[in-house]
């Protein structure tokens, strides 16, 4: 029996030793961030579409039977390069024709001379009269008149003649292709637009805040969405003065920068460079912030426009404490805080979903 009442003392002790311990909650590491670097300016980042410059939409200056259709959208093309052709064969019968005329009129024209030159001959020896060699005289006007206007017919065909093809004017890719092969065309159709290869510009809206802080020639920095290792310097070439939406105004950005791969209608990010709104603000980290619903925001305590709550480690307590921070932007993987902290301060830069106000942490080395 002694022996029986000692071991149930024994496990009564125990179990209430794992009670205090489960009691007990274990203190979480804490991994912070240090506020002790300054920022002047944050980014502003717009989802944008590559466009060209400017589009070349050519077309026929003559009606005529188009041949085959060689392009393709996408294809790169040469200064000069012969894109689209129509059938020559009645040009070159007008040609053909033209230049035949020149044959007859000159034939005439030669024979209206020799005939003025017996004319005058004869009109000098008395054998005709005035008015017989004045007409002669007419007829050599009228044949070498009739000669220049085949000549200009002949030129005015063989200038047709040279309009039956589209030629490149730029170097330059095929942005559409409206032409169908052997279909009949007609002057000022349009057949096939192309677009320069180094001239392109990217579009865009911002509210009025950020467009009232930029200039024309403000630079920029274009970063390609499937490629996110190329980046172009670019320049705002455009400002809207009317929204295009309300409170949305058009930004216009001018690449300086060219790069093979670039292609119409390629996804893009704009960057631009603005100051914030204080003097100078701090950045942390994204992961600082605390996000709606997470462990310790209070319900009743909604998040303003343009600020964040973050935890602060107080290092008298070793607890982390709630704090609403103001925010002007963004900088690469940072928020920029431009009140509600100070250098010194340690924010919470891990595992914030697992904190809340006031909970005991052990703070972690940097790096750690």
């Amino acid at each position: 029996m002694r022996t029986i009442l000692t071991l149930m003392f024994v496990l009564v002790l125990a179990a209430c030793k794992e009670d205090d311990e489960a009691a007990v909650p274990p203190v979480r590491g804490l991994k912070s961030h240090l506020i002790a670097d300054i920022e002047r300016t944050t980014v502003r980042r717009f989802p944008a579409v590559l466009e060209p410059t400017s589009l070349n939409t050519l077309s026929f200056e003559v009606a005529g039977k188009l041949n085959a259709v060689p392009l393709e959208v996408g294809q790169k093309v040469e200064l000069g390069q012969t894109l689209l052709t129509l059938d020559t064969t009645s040009f070159q019968i007008q040609l053909d024709n033209a230049q035949a005329g020149i044959v007859a009129a000159q034939a005439t024209r030669d024979n209206a001379i020799d005939s003025l030159e017996r004319q005058k001959q004869l009109f000098e020896r008395g054998t005709i009269t005035k008015v017989a060699r004045d007409a002669a005289e007419t007829d050599a006007i009228a044949a070498e008149a009739r000669l220049e206007q085949a000549i200009t017919a002949r030129d005015s065909a063989r200038e047709t003649l040279g309009r039956t093809s589209i030629v490149s004017p730029i170097d330059g890719i095929i942005n559409a292709v409206d032409a169908v092969s052997f279909g009949t065309v007609a002057p000022g159709v349009p057949m096939v637009s192309l677009y320069s290869l180094d001239a392109f510009e990217v579009s865009f809206s911002a509210n009025f805040d950020t467009v009232s802080q930029l200039v024309v020639g403000t630079p920029a920095t274009v970063r390609l969405a499937d490629l996110p290792s190329v980046t172009l310097s670019a320049v705002v070439s455009e400002l809207g003065s009317r929204a295009d939406s309300v409170s949305s105004f058009p930004v216009v950005l001018r690449l300086e920068d060219t790069d093979p791969v670039l292609k119409a209608g390629m996804a893009v990010e704009a960057s631009i460079e603005l100051p914030i709104p204080a003097d100078s603000g701090f950045p942390i980290p994204l992961s600082a912030l605390i996000k709606s619903g997470q462990i310790g925001i209070q319900p009743d305590r909604p998040q303003g426009p343009g600020s964040a709550r973050v935890y602060v480690y107080d290092d008298q307590t070793e607890t982390v404490m709630e704090r609403e921070v103001a925010i002007a932007g963004v900088r690469e993987n940072a928020v920029i805080v431009i009140d509600g902290l100070e250098i010194g301060d340690r924010v919470a830069s891990a595992g914030v979903s697992f904190l809340r106000d006031g909970m005991h942490v052990n703070l972690l080395a940097d790096g750690q």
